[in-house]
Parts: C-alpha cells; structure tokens; sequence
C-alpha cells in the first residue's frame, strides 16, 4: 500500500490530529495503532493531541466522537464524521461489519495514503 515516504521537504509535512475525550478509554489504543503506522511508513510527524472538554467544544471542532483521528484535516472514517458531535466514546464500523472503539489499521492507512 503507498504512503507518504520518510522524506519530508519544507511546507510539505503532514499535519496529524488525534482528538480525545477523557471519559472514552479507547484513545491510548488509537494513539498506538497510529504510532505503529506511521512508523511502519517511515513518517516522522508530531501527532497533536487535543482533548474535548464540552459539548460546546465539540459542536465547533465537528467531534463526533473519541478518539477521532484526522490526516491533514480529513478524517479516517469519513462516513463516521458525519455523527452528530458530541462528548461520546465513537464507534468505528469495519470492513468486515463489526464495530470498533477505533479505527482499523487499513483506515489508518488509507488516510496517510491520501
């Protein structure tokens, strides 16, 4: 699968969020599976970490849920962003039609492909 390589030039790294509530146990097994990826694909980039407070918060930043995981802007699952925003753990639907508490390792990967 292709991906960004380790190369970085000026202006050009990725921009990588991983928004969080704390009430949602999930996000330190996101922030893992993220972590993993983006070292099997050679990409050194600070992954920002922004905790959601309130619902406030999470109407304006569009949460629709923790942890949610967005690539330069663009969400991982784009058919789970559409969820309503809301301080709330964010279930993850997967290829295979379970659910998940977060993204599988190829929605990971598709995303940085992007």
């Amino acid at each position: 699968m292709g991906g960004r390589t380790c190369t970085q030039f000026p202006g050009s790294a990725v921009k990588i969020e991983l928004l969080f509530w704390e009430g949602c146990p999930s996000y330190p097994e996101a922030r893992g599976l993220l972590d993993e990826a983006l070292a099997e694909h050679g990409i050194d980039a600070e992954v920002e970490m922004r905790e959601v407070f309130t619902d406030e918060e999470a109407e304006e930043l569009r949460f629709p849920g923790s942890p949610t995981i967005r690539i330069d802007g663009r969400d991982v699952d784009p058919r789970g962003a559409e969820a309503r925003p809301a301080l709330t753990c964010r279930i993850y639907h997967l290829a295979d039609g379970r659910v998940s508490p977060i993204p599988s390792r190829e929605q990971i990967e598709e995303a940085l492909s992007r």
